[in-house]
Order: C-alpha cells, then structure tokens, then sequence
C-alpha cells in the first residue's frame, strides 16, 4: 500500500528552485524543474549535510551551497569523484498539487 500526501502546490515552488517540507523525522527539499517535474530528497548533503534546498539546481542534479557536490535528485548519489547519497522519494503532480510518498516502496539505504 502507498501513503501519497499532498504538500505543496505546484506554483509555490518556482521553477529550477525548491519548497522545504518538514516532517517529524527530517526536512524534504521538494524541487521543481525546467518542465514541472518534481524531485523530493532529505533536505541534506550527503557530505556536511548542507541543506540542497538552497542549492543551485541544473537539469536533475543540484549543487550543494556548502562545498559544491553535485547530487543527482532522481536517485539521491553524489556525482563522482564523490560519494555518498540522501534519501529519495517518490514525488508526483497531480491537478497542479505535489503528493509525496513518505512511505517509499522501494527504501534507498541512505
């Protein structure tokens, strides 16, 4: 069974930027791309644990505004020559409303 909730609407979140949500266990950087596709990741780099919210997004990956890692929003890795990875969830537009799955099918060991 999936658990999609509703966080945020779509033009709260500008394009190529990103809305926090909070939740009890962590914050969610919930992304918006160039084409209204949407990325939700822990709200910290994998490295410092830098909050990717205020990074730069560029395409599907961001650049961490503490030590410029670059993470991939689609999975959750670091780029190379880095390492590491922040949790992923499934995120989805629908009737111009983001749902999150907070409860993921399939866990990401981040």
């Amino acid at each position: 069974m999936s658990l999609w909730i509703e966080v945020v609407e779509l033009n709260q979140i500008p394009v190529l930027g990103a809305r926090v949500i909070k939740t009890p266990d962590m914050d969610i950087a919930v992304f918006r791309g160039r084409n209204d596709q949407v990325y939700a990741i822990r709200d910290a780099c994998p490295h410092k644990q830098g909050p990717l919210s205020q990074g730069i997004m560029h395409g599907s990956t961001v650049t961490c505004p503490l030590h410029n890692w670059k993470i991939d929003l689609a999975s959750g890795e670091a780029l190379g020559p880095d390492e590491g990875c922040s949790r992923v969830f499934p995120a989805r537009v629908e009737d111009g409303k983001v749902l999150l799955q907070l409860i993921p099918e399939v866990t990401i060991p981040c």
